[in-house]
């Protein structure tokens, strides 16, 4: 299938930084398709992958949008922290279907291309809502904070009109780094190569393909890389510091159980969140990293969102109980 359009280009014979790439040539190509190479290119693996895929999307998007349901329709749990999660679950459905169907159809198509218009899109909506919920978890993460270290100022602190703000904050932070990436990504020249070693647009093999200088976005990368992931892990790794600390000085073995209780849901999807994110952007490149950032970008993208629901509703007495009066709810009406 013909991808390119060759166009004259206007640095014809001019000498630019070629960022490890050759740059200097007669003519650009103009990539208009890029080719999505999945997880796997054997046939005898496609229908095992979209079947895979397919239950572990299906339950992602039921167990989060039956969080959301039972949360807003029940008036026993209408606290910040549940606030927050329903959020989180929005946020997480939004993530996983902004990659996970493109790539269903792709496999039952058998059509590996995704327009460069699509692509920049998807990358778009990957970095927003992936973004969105890393900031969710930091607010989380306060919200445990001030119940546990300020009781007395929860009911002020944690008020609906600030849980708004806060939440108004998530969404408008999570815009800046995706639409710098999107910017400028968009002044990038992309020439022959047009094959993503991935089953998404993600930036990292994108700025690869790239035959244009890219200093700028890979030095993008690190500096929002740095603020909007590095800045809320700190924050939830200091809010939890507090929260050891002040769980620690109480008397009482009940009560120390109880306020860990309280937080063991939300620290075992930072954990599984953030873990899978290290795993695709800080270990050092080698061989195998490829398909060890395929692997951990599944985790993030997929296995973390289908999990988080399960992980609240077990640990969590109120969730579970609010599911089990929408469940029971819904089969008497």
């Amino acid at each position: 299938m013909e991808v390119t359009e060759a166009i004259p280009s206007v640095r014809a014979h001019a000498d630019l930084p070629d960022n490890g790439r050759h740059i200097r040539q007669e003519n650009t190509t103009r990539i208009f398709e890029f080719i999505l190479l999945g997880l796997s290119e054997r046939p005898d693996q496609q229908r095992l992958i979209f079947g895979l895929f397919l239950f572990m999307y299906l339950i992602t998007v039921v167990g989060n949008l039956l969080i959301i349901l039972a949360i807003s329709s029940d008036s026993h749990i209408q606290s910040p922290m549940y606030f927050f999660l329903a959020n989180l679950s929005f946020a997480d459905i939004c993530f996983t279907s902004t990659s996970i169907p493109k790539m269903l159809v792709n496999i039952e198509s058998q059509h590996q291309t995704i327009s460069y218009v699509g692509c920049i899109t998807q990358l778009y909506f990957l970095l927003t809502f992936g973004g969105l919920d890393n900031l969710l978890l930091a607010a989380m993460a306060y919200d445990r904070y001030v119940a546990i270290c300020r009781p007395l100022h929860y009911a002020t602190v944690m008020s609906p009109k600030h849980c708004m703000l806060m939440l108004t904050v998530c969404w408008t932070l999570t815009n800046i780094p995706a639409l710098t990436h999107c910017i400028l990504l968009a002044h990038l020249d992309f020439c022959t190569h047009h094959a993503i070693p991935h089953f998404f647009c993600d930036i990292s093999p994108l700025l690869k393909l790239a035959c244009s200088d890219a200093h700028l976005n890979e030095l993008m990368v690190i500096i929002l890389g740095a603020i909007f992931l590095i800045v809320p892990l700190a924050l939830i790794v200091l809010s939890y510091a507090h929260i050891t600390s002040a769980i620690l000085g109480f008397s009482s073995p009940e009560g120390r159980w109880k306020a860990f209780s309280t937080c063991g849901s939300h620290l075992t999807v930072v954990l599984l969140f953030y873990g899978s994110l290290i795993g695709v952007y800080l270990f050092p490149s080698s061989s195998s990293s490829v398909q060890r950032k395929n692997a951990a970008a599944v985790l993030y993208t997929l296995v973390t969102p289908m999990m988080n629901p399960f992980i609240y509703s077990l640990r969590n007495k109120d969730i579970k109980g609010a599911l089990g009066r929408l469940l029971e709810k819904e089969v008497f009406s």
